[in-house]
């Protein structure tokens, strides 16, 4: 068994330069599954906590920080650190996972499975509303829009006409922290977790895992002059 890391993209096929070009991106996914009997950070299956989402891939998971949308604009003294989502109220929870991903990446699905319910030992969350942005999100997102989920069950994501053309080319949403360092901007999706039900408060237990799938594109593709038909090397 081995493991290795790639800064992609990754396209595999048999014809390259062909006019018949048959190559293909990988299928990327990106996961976190939130135990919220979990409360240690950097645990596996951390469930974050007041105010804190996670970030992982399962490996595992650990408090996220979450940036301010820079819509591609590169400021002096690096990116901002937004404000913390918004703290447990009696009766609404909002826990959720924060993605980082390469700029200009095409995301093909957000799939959000309830394997059980949240509950703080006396109320149970009758609705988990995912919200899917490049934010903390108290309503629909700039890159998804998903239904209320009231039962263990999977959720997945569909796409509006304003949502389409960043859900295919991921935006240039915070700067590297690390400066002088490639690449220079990522894309972060954040998808929120709106729980709730009467009384309900911060949760002892439940699972909810929320999966990302996309492609991470070239973006040299066809505008190559030393390989008219992609820059495939």
């Amino acid at each position: 068994m081995a493991r290795t890391t790639f800064s992609g993209p990754i396209i595999s096929g048999d014809q390259r330069f062909s006019p018949v070009r048959n190559i293909g991106y990988t299928d990327l996914v990106q996961s976190a599954l939130l135990d919220f009997s979990v409360t240690t950070p950097n645990t596996a299956n951390y469930g974050g906590g007041s105010g804190v989402f996670v970030n992982s891939n399962n490996i595992p998971n650990n408090s996220a920080v979450i940036y301010t949308p820079q819509s591609g604009v590169l400021s002096n003294t690096g990116p901002t650190v937004a404000s913390a989502p918004t703290a447990d109220t009696s009766g609404t929870i909002y826990r959720g996972v924060v993605f980082y991903l390469p700029y200009s990446c095409n995301i093909t699905d957000v799939i959000v499975d309830v394997g059980t319910l949240p509950t703080d030992g006396s109320v149970t969350a009758n609705s988990i509303q995912p919200y899917v942005s490049n934010n903390f999100a108290t309503s629909t997102g700039v890159y998804a829009t998903m239904a209320a989920i009231t039962s263990a069950t999977r959720g997945t994501a569909t796409y509006v006409g304003t949502q389409l053309p960043y859900a295919s080319a991921t935006l240039q949403d915070f700067q590297n922290p690390n400066t002088n360092t490639q690449p220079t901007w990522f894309s972060q999706v954040v998808v929120t977790l709106k729980i709730t039900n009467t009384s309900l408060t911060t949760p002892t237990s439940g699972q909810i895992e929320v999966t990302l799938r996309y492609n991470q594109l070239d973006m040299n593709i066809g505008n190559s002059t030393t390989y008219p038909y992609g820059n495939f090397d």
